[in-house]
């Protein structure tokens, strides 16, 4: 038998080019995505996309189990690298972390964006009775919406309060059991002029605790970009060795986005990634849009705060989710 090698391989040169081509198209995105995940590169578009980088770490090993499959050692080693650090940031939000030594009274808070006042509010009023809230923060909030609370009976469960309804999606509110100094609101400096209502709440057997109902402008759309990162820059920081604070409500950002990462490190703790809920979505399909749901609405709390659990509760007619968080304060 006459076996023409040379021939052979000639042939096969262009169907290990098309694999090669195949693998490489099929990693470099995942690889691109990890790239300016670890850089922090959310700037214009790439603030949304960024939103959705959970989704990307489970894909990303599709290309990997690819590359392998055909053997193809050097997308197969980009891939795993990419999948390393897209898992690497993503996973340890569903992992519970060990919380502070907080042997003060337990505070259960809620917050809810109500979707310029369309949320339904009964169901808000009976998820702070039935879960015995002692602190709600609400966004979007609008003067229909306050009335309609009171009349459903918000303001014998939660009769303290420092309150900016408004019209539209402005408005923002705070409620608490527990008497309330200090208030106010201010307003944030984005596009969408969004308020967030504080105050300084005087909690039996704790220090007193700064809470603000938090809402950040929406990054939209590019031009709205340097917005939402001005309103994130201008949050309160956490004051590690000053008084207790807790921002709750919706950031319009996920912890995929630097400027929330930034809001962190001067010493808040986000609620649901401590209690291994941080891929619990809290926006996207709930009033009818096709949008994986994604996790901007949390709970951040003073590192001496002890969060012991987070739910995520549907409220009808909002197109964001409930979080009901509950922490442990520091004794005085």
């Amino acid at each position: 038998m006459i076996v023409d090698v040379p021939e052979q391989r000639a042939v096969g040169r262009p169907q290990r080019h098309r694999t090669d081509v195949l693998c490489w198209l099929a990693v470099l995105p995942g690889a691109i995505w990890a790239a300016l995940r670890l850089i922090g590169l959310d700037r214009g578009p790439l603030v949304q996309a960024l939103a959705f980088t959970p989704y990307v770490a489970a894909a990303s090993l599709l290309p990997l189990v690819l590359a392998v499959a055909l053997r193809r050692r050097r997308p197969a080693l980009v891939a795993a690298m990419a999948t390393v650090a897209l898992v690497g940031v993503v996973a340890p939000r569903a992992l519970p972390s060990a919380p502070p030594s907080a042997t003060g009274p337990t505070v259960r808070l809620l917050t809810a964006n109500l979707l310029a006042g369309a949320a339904d509010p009964q169901t808000l009023v009976e998820l702070v009775r039935a879960n015995r809230v002692d602190v709600l923060a609400v966004q979007e909030f609008t003067p229909d919406a306050q009335a309609a609370l009171d009349r459903l009976g918000l303001d014998r469960l939660l009769p303290y309060r420092q309150l900016d309804a408004r019209d539209g999606t402005p408005g923002s509110g705070l409620y608490a059991r527990f008497p309330i100094s200090d208030g106010g609101v201010r307003g944030n400096r984005g596009g969408w002029g969004f308020t967030q209502a504080y105050g300084t709440i005087a909690v039996p057997g704790a220090p007193p605790v700064r809470v603000e109902s938090a809402h950040p402008s929406a990054p939209y759309a590019p031009d709205q970009v340097g917005h939402w990162r001005a309103d994130l820059a201008a949050q309160p920081p956490a004051t590690p060795n000053g008084m207790l604070r807790i921002l709750a409500g919706d950031f319009n950002a996920t912890l995929d986005h630097g400027p929330l990462r930034a809001l962190l490190r001067t010493g808040y703790v986000d609620a649901a990634d401590a209690t291994g809920q941080g891929l619990t979505g809290t926006w996207g399909p709930y009033d009818g849009d096709l949008i994986p749901p994604v996790t901007i609405d949390h709970v951040l709390v003073d590192h001496r705060i002890a969060a012991r659990s987070v739910d995520v509760l549907g409220v009808p007619g909002s197109d964001h989710r409930a979080v009901l968080a509950t922490l442990s304060l520091p004794a005085p």
